[in-house]
C-alpha cells in the first residue's frame, strides 16, 4: 500500500477523513468553512453539476458560516463586495449571505447587516435580491408562497439602506428604479419597503424623499426640496427626442430617467453615451449598435470607445474582468435572447466595440500587481472542461476551457516572461497562449479531451527540472484520473516552493 502512488480515485491512506469524493469520482481535499464562502463569494457556483445541487450545497455553506461566527461571514461579504479593483463579478452571492446573516445570525450579526447592507446593496435590484432572499430564509410558508415576518431588528436594517449618504445620492438611487424584481419573481417596490421599515427622516428634504416615494407628497413639494426628483421629473416630462436630448446634456441623467417612448431613438442614445454609468454603457452597447448609435467611423463609437478603454473609471465602476468577458462574448455573437419569452435581438457588431471591449478586459487586470514569482500555469484541457453551461452568479460565460484560457492569457501577461503556460488532461501538452494571444483566438480553441490528472503540472516541472515558485492550475476542479493525488506537489523539487500540505490550498485557484 503506497501513500505517494495512490490513484486520485482512491483517498490517501491515513487520511480519508481529509479528503471527499468529488463530482467526477476522484478524491480531493476538503477546503475549510471559510474558503468554501469566499469561493461562493466569488465565484458564485461551480461547473460540473446542476446549478440547483450547488446552490444547496452553497446555501449550506453560508449557513453553517453564519452559526460559526456570523461577523466574520458578514465582514468577508462586505470585503468582497465593496473591493476595488472587483473581486467578484457579480453581487448576488454577498447579497445572499448578508440574508442569511439577517435571518439566522445571532443579534451581534444583525446588528453588522445593518451597518453593511447599503454598502452591499447598492441600487435598488441588490437590494430587492436581498429582500427575496431574507424573505425566503426567515419568512412563514402560507399557502400563496412565503410572508414576510418583520421585526424590530429587520425594520432597522431595511431603514438603513434609506439612510446612507446624503438625501440626493439616495433620491437618484430611488428615481433609477423604484420597483424591481426579487430572485423568485415577486415584485418589491420601495414604497412598500418604506411602509414596513418606517425610516426616521434627518431633515426636511429626506422627509420629502419619503414622502413622495410612499405617495404622500406631491411632485412639486418634492421637486423644490431635492434636485434628483427634479431631475427626474423634467426627464421624464422629455416625450419628444428633441426635448429628451436637451435634457440629458443639461442634467446629465441616466437613461432609465427617461420616458421610455424617447429610448428607441438612435440621437437619444448618442448623448446618452456620455452620461450612462459603465455598467448600463456595457449593457446597451447591442441596443445603441441595434438603432444605429454605434456605427462604423462614427463619432459615438469613438466615445463610447474611449470610455470603455478608460482604466480608472472601469476600476471605479468595480467592472470585473469576467463582466466585460461576458459583454464581449455577447456582443461580438450579434444575437441575444434577454427574455426567453422573446424572439431573439440581432445587430452587426462594429469592429471598434469589440476591439475597445477587448482592451477594457485586458484593462481590468491592470491594478493587478505582478507576484514576482516565477509561475508554471496549467489549464485543464480534459473533456469535462468543453462544458458550454458555465455560469458565474447564474450568468452564462462559455465553456470552462474558454474562460480558463482567457485567464491564463491574462496572467501571462501580468507576469511577463516569468511564467509558463502549459495544457493538461492525462498527459501534459504545449500550450497555444502567449503573451500576444487575445480573446478571439481562445474563443476557436477546444479541448484536447480525455480525463483529468492534476498532478501532473507538478510532475512535468520536476522532470523538466523547472525552478518555479508555484503552480496555478485553472480547472473546474474535478480531478480523477492518474496515480498519484497532489502529493505530486510534494515531490516538487528543484528550488519549487509548493506547499505541499493543507489540502485545500494544494492547487492554487487564482480569484
Amino acid at each position: 500500500m503506497s501513500t505517494i502512488a495512490t490513484p486520485q480515485n482512491k483517498p490517501v491512506p491515513g487520511r480519508e477523513t481529509e479528503q471527499v469524493r468529488n463530482n467526477a469520482g476522484g478524491y480531493g481535499f476538503t477546503k475549510d468553512l471559510w474558503t468554501r464562502l469566499e469561493d461562493f463569494l466569488i465565484l458564485g457556483t461551480t461547473y460540473y453539476v446542476g446549478e440547483d445541487k450547488l446552490t444547496l450545497d452553497n446555501a449550506q455553506a453560508v449557513l453553517d458560516a453564519v452559526a460559526a461566527d456570523g461577523v466574520r461571514g458578514v465582514d468577508l461579504a462586505v470585503e468582497v463586495s465593496a473591493a476595488r479593483p472587483p473581486r467578484a463579478p457579480k453581487n448576488r452571492p454577498a447579497l445572499f449571505v448578508l440574508a442569511a446573516a439577517a435571518a439566522c445570525g445571532d443579534t451581534e450579526t444583525k446588528q453588522v447587516v445593518k451597518g453593511a447592507l447599503a454598502k452591499v446593496a447598492r441600487p435598488t435590484d441588490h437590494f430587492a435580491s436581498f429582500f427575496g432572499y431574507w424573505k425566503n430564509l426567515a419568512g412563514k410558508p402560507t399557502g400563496n408562497g412565503t410572508a414576510p415576518v418583520i421585526g424590530r431588528a429587520m425594520r432597522t436594517t431595511l431603514s438603513s439602506w434609506f439612510l446612507h449618504g446624503d438625501v440626493d445620492q439616495v433620491a437618484w438611487r430611488v428615481c433609477k428604479a423604484r420597483q424591481r424584481k426579487t430572485p423568485a419573481g415577486e415584485a418589491f417596490a420601495l414604497r412598500d419597503a418604506l411602509r414596513i421599515a418606517h425610516p426616521k427622516a434627518d431633515g426636511p428634504a429626506r422627509r420629502a424623499l419619503f414622502g413622495w416615494v410612499a405617495g404622500n407628497v406631491s411632485d412639486a413639494d418634492a421637486r423644490a426640496q431635492v434636485p434628483a426628483i427634479d431631475a427626474f421629473l423634467t426627464a421624464q416630462a422629455a416625450t419628444h427626442p428633441v426635448d429628451a436630448i436637451d435634457v440629458v446634456r443639461e442634467r446629465g441623467v441616466p437613461w432609465e430617467f427617461l420616458a421610455g417612448s424617447v429610448l428607441t431613438d438612435a440621437g437619444v442614445w448618442d448623448a446618452l453615451v456620455d452620461t450612462v454609468g459603465m455598467t448600463a454603457l456595457m449593457r446597451n452597447l447591442s441596443r445603441m449598435t441595434r438603432l444605429g448609435t454605434l456605427t462604423p467611423m462614427g463619432d459615438a463609437t469613438r466615445r463610447a470607445a474611449a470610455r470603455l478603454t478608460n482604466a480608472d473609471a472601469l476600476a471605479k465602476a468595480r467592472i470585473h474582468p469576467m463582466d466585460l468577458f461576458l459583454a464581449l462574448r455577447v456582443y461580438r455573437a450579434g444575437r441575444a435572447q434577454p427574455n426567453p419569452r422573446a424572439e431573439f435581438q440581432t445587430w452587426s457588431p462594429v469592429p471598434a466595440v469589440v476591439d475597445a471591449l477587448e482592451g477594457a478586459y485586458e484593462l481590468s487586470f491592470r491594478h493587478i500587481e505582478p507576484s514576482g514569482r516565477r509561475l508554471l500555469i496549467a489549464v485543464d484541457s480534459s473533456g469535462s472542461m468543453t462544458w458550454s453551461g458555465v455560469r458565474s452568479g447564474g450568468v452564462p460565460l462559455g465553456s470552462c476551457h474558454e474562460v480558463a484560457n482567457a485567464m491564463a492569457v491574462i496572467l501571462n501577461r501580468i507576469e511577463g516572461g516569468n511564467a509558463h503556460v502549459i495544457d493538461v488532461d492525462t498527459s501534459v501538452h504545449a500550450s497555444r497562449v502567449t503573451a500576444r494571444t487575445n480573446l478571439r483566438e481562445v474563443a476557436s480553441w477546444s479541448p484536447s479531451g480525455g480525463g483529468t490528472d492534476l498532478s501532473l503540472p507538478f510532475q512535468w516541472a520536476r522532470k523538466q527540472r523547472l525552478d518555479v515558485d508555484g503552480v496555478v492550475v485553472f480547472t473546474n476542479n474535478e480531478t480523477w484520473a492518474g496515480r498519484p493525488h497532489g502529493r505530486g506537489c510534494a515531490e516538487h523539487g528543484g528550488g519549487g516552493r509548493v506547499a505541499a500540505d493543507g489540502g485545500e490550498r494544494l492547487y492554487p485557484r487564482l480569484s
